[in-house]
């Protein structure tokens, strides 16, 4: 999802950057025409890595085959060493890909609990973090291509979404100051992605 998101800023003339561990990724951000910055968030600190952004973007996760401790040192950890580095740089703008049903405790399966705990938790530090903040709340991945319609409300009873299309959401979010100070559940459906964007 962040390559698409990278991909599409740089389309649109944008200077993206992107933060990776593994330096090998580094060709991967720049054939879409980002900067690579290689740093660790769960140990290093983040603070050069936004010097000079007008914005930034989390959507680091742990992944599914981690456990607990590690989705609190990436997915909270990373979040706030984002919002850190964003206040450090005078960065205001902070848009973060969280999950849908982060926000509805009475949803979470014990499995899960400790994924949706950590979302939940960096949620509530950015909306709590003084900055112009936007959450979104995907609904499950899928890597079908996008179809460029999608469905955003405060609460949605969930279903699948192409990493595509929440890309292209994010693109659009990061232009769309109506959607600042808000936090909303985004899954596939029927409305063009900026018309959807614009009317929250």
């Amino acid at each position: 999802m962040a390559l698409r998101l990278l991909a599409l800023l740089a389309e649109r003339g944008n200077r993206a950057r992107g933060v990776i561990r593994n330096p090998d990724q580094a060709a991967d951000l720049e054939s879409r025409g980002a900067e690579a910055v290689v740093c660790d968030i769960e140990s290093e600190d983040l603070t050069d890595a936004v010097k000079g952004a007008d914005a930034v973007v989390f959507a680091a996760g742990a992944g599914p085959g981690s456990g607990p401790e590690r989705k609190r040192t990436v997915d909270l950890g990373g979040a706030v060493k984002l919002i850190e580095a964003a206040k450090a740089n005078g960065v205001e703008r902070y848009v973060i890909v969280s999950s849908i049903n982060a926000d509805r405790p009475e949803n979470w399966s014990d499995q899960m609990r400790p994924y949706f705990e950590a979302k939940a938790a960096a949620d509530e530090a950015v909306a709590e973090s003084g900055l112009a903040y936007t959450i979104v709340r995907p609904g499950s991945l899928t890597d079908e291509p996008g179809q460029g319609r999608v469905a955003v409300a405060e609460s949605l009873p969930g279903g699948p979404i192409s990493r595509d299309d929440v890309a292209a959401v994010l693109a659009e979010t990061l232009r769309a100051d109506n959607t600042i100070g808000k936090a909303f559940d985004l899954v596939g459906g029927e409305d063009p992605i900026a018309d959807a964007v614009r009317a929250l």
